[in-house]
């Protein structure tokens, strides 16, 4: 029995355009469906963020360009914290899956391989 999942992707745009946007955001989304092998009909929704540096575009475009017409998609700005990662987009997508959460693959692209990490720096420095 299939139960719903959240996926998470994070990546960066190289500038803040609407080009930039749309294809950062279409890597990411193909290299989320090829980690974790899912189809269009799995795909509930998507909440896009981006840092206040990107608003070019709406991420949300890019899910449009990549099939997704009929999945519910949401866009915001993230958080403002001093030292976040600038020029990046991340994504909270939830599908139907036979996967446990354990076999989730979620994917950090670019500049934003480093944001799984965050929180777990040493202390002592």
């Amino acid at each position: 029995m299939s139960k719903v999942r959240a996926i998470r992707g994070a990546t960066t745009s190289y500038e803040n355009t609407k080009d930039g946007i749309v294809e950062a955001t279409l890597e990411m989304l193909e290299a989320l469906v090829d980690a974790n092998d899912f189809q269009l009909d799995d795909v509930i929704s998507a909440f896009f963020t981006t840092t206040k540096d990107l608003n070019a575009e709406f991420p949300a475009v890019a899910a449009r360009k990549f099939g997704w017409v009929d999945v519910a998609l949401m866009n915001a700005h993230e958080m403002f914290v001093s030292d976040a990662q600038e020029r990046c987009i991340r994504v909270m997508v939830h599908v139907h899956s036979e996967k446990s959460p354990k076999e989730i693959n979620n994917v950090y692209l670019r500049e934003a391989t480093n944001l799984r990490n965050r929180g777990f720096e040493d202390e002592d420095q």
